[in-house]
């Protein structure tokens, strides 16, 4: 399968998992289930952006003060007559019949007298002997009932990540609660008699590179468990039906998860079991195996109770070209995620494979990107220097490409 088929496979593999309604603090991180909506006009009334007069009646006066309004205050019980001012704090309800807030520093008051200190209409001139003062313009410093939105308004549509932002606006509109998406929860299986998880490599042996980078790639998925298995189409059988989906869906089971990850066995050498495995399970094959390099053994697959399986290369650069290919579109859909454009950048000296894409490890310069080397599919060196993996097409003679960010979280799918 071409790798443009194989990561939208992905995508289209899931729907999104179903709406849980959390408490703003609890919802960072998560997709938005419906959009979020204003619940109240903002501002809820009209309101004083300056501590100063709210006045009616046009400048430079002068006018009488009739009151003073604090923030917090309820709207002053009064309709402003032209020729009346009313003092004003900012955020301040401001009262009916205001035509413009008097910003303090602009305003001379004698007893209840007020008079405004109007502006030259030069840039900059300071001599108090100006000749063309300009009053300040009606609507001025007022911010009125509904400038920002209006009570029902959509502001963040559904699919959007909750940010710190998008928390805080919620709050600002009202709200206590958002119903969002909850996360994928997703267990890892490592297979593989050679590796170690603790100490040096030594002959016949290599540590465990896969296992420790995958906690920080999941896009926002829960890791519920990580087993490390023999290389043994029983043991790896095993492992798959324990992490069981039960029905209906439990949401505290600790034993149910939604994405099995395999690290290895995806190849057709004697040690790798996985696809006969996953047919002895009665799964279904979407994908197997993908025209990039590195990581064309990938392997995607449906189990009968809906459980996803993504079966990662054993080679370390080769399992994270698998992540971010099928791996993470597929987490961003289930955790209901919106689709983002691809970034792209202008990319060069790189040597396109006349028949598979390239992942090729970059570092973002401006427009352009940049090949870091160390590229090899059993080596991380390259993508642990890399901003960004550069797909490279087929046959791809230079100018743009799409960069997929190597770092964790940094750009979502």
């Amino acid at each position: 399968m071409t790798w443009p088929l194989a990561r939208r496979t992905a995508r289209e593999a899931v729907k999104p998992l179903e709406a849980v309604e959390l408490a703003l603090p609890d919802a960072v991180g998560f997709a938005l289930a419906s959009g979020v909506r204003a619940l109240a006009d903002q501002p809820t009334c009209d309101t004083s952006a300056m501590d100063g007069y709210a006045v009616a009646g046009p400048g430079p006066g002068p006018w009488t003060v009739a009151g003073r309004v604090a923030a917090g205050d309820p709207v002053p019980d009064t309709t402003l007559q032209s020729g009346e001012a009313f003092g004003v704090a900012t955020g301040a309800p401001v009262p009916a019949g205001s035509d413009l807030v008097i910003p303090v520093e602009r305003c001379t008051v004698e007893g209840s007298r007020l008079v405004e200190q109007a502006q030259c209409q030069h840039s900059g001139c300071r001599h108090s002997g100006c000749q063309h003062p300009v009053p300040a313009q009606v609507g001025k410093n007022i911010r009125r009932r509904g400038e920002d939105w209006s009570a029902g308004d959509e502001l963040v549509p559904a699919g959007s990540a909750v940010s710190p932002a998008v928390l805080g606006l919620a709050a600002g509109a009202g709200h206590d609660t958002l119903l969002v998406h909850r996360r994928p929860r997703v267990a890892v299986i490592v297979t593989g008699d050679e590796l170690l998880h603790a100490g040096p490599p030594r002959p016949g042996r290599v540590r465990d590179a896969i296992g420790p980078m995958l906690p920080g790639l999941l896009m926002g998925a829960d890791l519920i468990g990580t087993n490390h298995v023999r290389d043994d189409p029983s043991a790896l059988g095993d492992a798959l039906t324990t992490h069981r989906r039960v029905s209906p869906p439990a949401l505290t089971s600790a034993t149910q998860a939604d994405v099995l990850v395999t690290c290895g066995a995806t190849s057709v050498g004697p040690a790798d079991h996985l696809r006969r495995v996953l047919h002895d399970l009665d799964a279904e094959i979407l994908v197997s195996g993908v025209a990039c390099r590195p990581g064309h053994p990938m392997l995607l697959a449906t189990l009968p109770d809906g459980r996803c399986v993504v079966g990662l290369p054993g080679n370390p650069f080769a399992a994270f070209a698998a992540v971010l290919t099928l791996l993470q579109p597929l987490l961003s859909t289930l955790g209901g995620h919106a689709p983002h454009p691809p970034i792209t950048a202008r990319l060069t000296q790189v040597e396109a494979h006349p028949r598979d894409t390239r992942l090729v490890p970059v570092t973002r310069r401006g427009d352009n990107a940049m090949p870091v080397g160390h590229d090899r599919p059993g080596s991380l060196w390259g993508a642990a220097l890399a901003d960004a993996l550069a797909v490279v097409p087929p046959g791809h003679q230079g100018g743009e490409v799409e960069l997929i960010s190597a770092q964790a979280g940094q750009v979502p799918v």
